[in-house]
């Protein structure tokens, strides 16, 4: 694929279009396949950006670390942080040179493996391993994460990293995460990028990657999923593997098929990473301009009072996703994920302030500001549902108890805790 600089958009078992870059443009194409067009099926995958038409379209503003210039929509498909870290060391090591890969040629890795339904061909094989083992593929990422101190190309070699490759770059973040499917009768885990259907649960996997007891972040998150469950927070179903890594049900992989699923940031081209468009106020108006059912706002509300409450200020506009109909052709809000303490417990951090800011704010956010919200967007009952958040609070104490978390560890982010009134 290295010189092909147009590759297939699919979905649903059909080319939706083509997508082109050109890096000496700084420019991107996409075109829809005219076929499509004419079935009229799926009229409503990509709301924004892309026009219906049947000639190229051409973006020019899309450049940056978020979309690396291609259009938010097909950018959502490309790996994050970590990922990026998986693909640079394996890609390096296969191919024995620096070669700059470009975002286009990426895609074709990410192939049919990525979140969510659109898959891009020409696609580079990967080959599949049957099993993993979640205790190598540690022990791997920490030669990764430390590549640059102590690790030898030998030990760090074309296998090791493809086995990670295989089922981490999928998935997007910060933190050390894979894609698991396990068969629902034999328990049996495989790799989550290639192989679905209604035989096996599909998991999202935080890898536990500290060697320090005392702080166990993904505890921590299965933590604020067990309080978000309590106040009726729609998520998926997650558990904690070896008492240590959480694990999460894919979203984007229910009876059986692949669900199209989009971020706020790519649905719409808002960076993600700018403050300029990152508000609750305009998560509100993306929802309201999707005509998702009113339960979705009550819902959404619901989500950024948990935010607020229990300082999870990393609620950026890539950690809240719409999911696809296709029998309706309609978007509903997707179940919650992330909600959990972003901060190091064990770092200092000061001015540090909300992603998505509320009533103009980004810090200090009081009841009042909540309430501004609740009647702009026509919220039901709002004292009542911050009420029931806030009282949540009363069972962090239990939870942590039950999963053995630190005293130190929970008595510090309680203190993060906001009492709204």
């Amino acid at each position: 694929m290295a010189n092909n600089k147009i590759i297939d958009v699919m979905m649903f078992g059909l080319e939706i279009g083509k997508i082109g870059y050109d890096a000496d443009k700084r420019t991107s194409y996409f075109q829809y396949n005219p076929d499509f067009l004419e079935s009229n099926q799926y009229t409503n995958i990509f709301p924004y950006i892309f026009k219906r038409i049947k000639p190229a379209q051409v973006f020019t503003q899309f450049e940056g670390e978020t979309f690396r210039g291609l259009p938010p929509m097909i950018a959502d498909s490309l790996p994050d942080m970590f990922g990026n870290i998986i693909f640079k060391e394996w890609f390096e090591t296969k191919n024995k040179s620096t070669k700059k890969i470009s975002p286009l040629e990426q895609l074709t890795y990410v192939s049919n493996r990525g979140m969510g339904a659109i898959e891009y061909r020409p696609s580079v094989e990967i080959p599949k391993s049957t099993t993993i083992n979640i205790l190598e593929i540690v022990e791997v990422l920490h030669k990764v994460l430390d590549i640059k101190k102590e690790t030898s190309e030998e030990s760090l070699n074309d296998l090791a990293l493809l086995n990670v490759f295989k089922i981490g770059t999928s998935a997007g973040g910060a933190r050390p995460k894979i894609l698991i499917s396990e068969h629902k009768e034999t328990g049996k885990i495989i790799p989550g990028d290639i192989e679905y259907g209604d035989t096996y649960n599909h998991y999202l996997v935080k890898l536990c990657m500290t060697d320090e007891s005392d702080y166990n972040r993904e505890k921590i998150e299965y933590g604020y999923y067990l309080l978000g469950q309590d106040v009726e927070i729609q998520m998926m179903p997650s558990k904690l593997i070896d008492n240590k890594h959480f694990a999460t049900l894919r979203y984007d992989r229910q009876d059986g098929e692949k669900q199209h699923v989009l971020t706020a940031s790519g649905l719409t081209g808002w960076d993600f990473k700018k403050p300029d468009s990152s508000s609750y106020e305009n998560l509100f108006k993306l929802a309201l301009d999707l005509k998702v059912p009113h339960k979705d706002i009550q819902e959404l509300f619901r989500r950024m009072v948990f935010n607020v409450v229990f300082a999870n200020i990393d609620d950026h506009l890539k950690n809240h996703s719409f999911i696809y109909n296709k029998e309706t052709n309609t978007w509903n809000l997707a179940p919650a994920y992330d909600l959990t303490y972003p901060l190091n417990i064990n770092l200092t951090f000061s001015n540090v302030t909300r992603a998505l800011s509320i009533n103009n704010k980004r810090d200090n956010v009081n009841l009042q500001d909540l309430l501004t919200i609740a009647e702009e967007f026509a919220i039901k009952n709002p004292k009542g549902i911050i009420k029931e958040i806030q009282q949540a609070i009363l069972k962090w104490d239990n939870i942590t108890t039950e999963l053995e978390i630190p005293e130190k560890v929970k008595n510090a982010i309680r203190k993060e805790f906001v009492i709204l009134s």
